[in-house]
């Protein structure tokens, strides 16, 4: 006796991303492959000798705070969005900003103190590898100014905070991206100079 079993097949449940999320995730991964390899390169290159010791700026540590600090009113703006507050998106989204300013600005302190101190870019490799290291993230650091820029122009455009709530978490997790890769080029700093 044979029976006829049928088999129904299920389809696969596809793995959905959003595809500019997605976009951004993968910047992201290719942004971490880049210091990724600067901080090997860093490792490698000291390893090798000629190696100047210096005393890193100690104004790295008020650009450290300044950027966690921006990243607290970036979560800010995205839960004022999230519960449909304009007015504290608007104001969230412009101290993230003025932050992101101050946090540049204190990086030129730093290369301006290190100038003073007679470490510069070209010359002895360990100088060359902190101003690529601050450089490059300033870089990107730009890039996420004005994606903030962008949003805030957005904020002002719209009647209603949920109208910008996904490009702002976009835009939210990028800056937050940023500060945590500082966060680890500080740390790496301190341990590796």
């Amino acid at each position: 006796m044979v029976t006829d079993i049928k088999l129904k097949e299920v389809p696969k449940k596809q793995l959905a991303i959003q595809p500019k999320k997605f976009i951004l995730w993968l910047f992201m991964v290719s942004i971490v492959m880049v210091f990724a390899a600067l901080t090997s390169g860093f490792i490698v290159r000291q390893a090798e000798g000629n190696w100047l010791a210096y005393a890193l700026p100690s104004q790295l540590w008020v650009s450290t705070c300044i950027i966690l600090l921006s990243s607290g009113t970036a979560i800010w703006a995205l839960k004022s969005s999230k519960s449909g507050n304009l007015t504290t998106t608007r104001t969230g989204l412009i101290l993230t900003l003025l932050l992101g300013l101050a946090f540049l600005v204190t990086q030129f302190w730093v290369w301006s103190v290190l100038v003073d101190n007679k470490i510069y870019f070209v010359g002895n490799p360990a100088g060359s590898f902190l101003y690529v290291l601050m450089g490059v993230h300033a870089f990107h650091l730009l890039s996420g100014l004005l994606y903030l820029l962008i949003m805030l122009i957005r904020a002002y455009k719209v009647r209603s905070a949920e109208q910008i709530q996904f490009h702002l978490g976009l835009s939210t997790t990028y800056w937050h991206f940023l500060t945590g890769l500082w966060v680890y080029l500080y740390v790496f700093l301190i341990i590796y100079h």
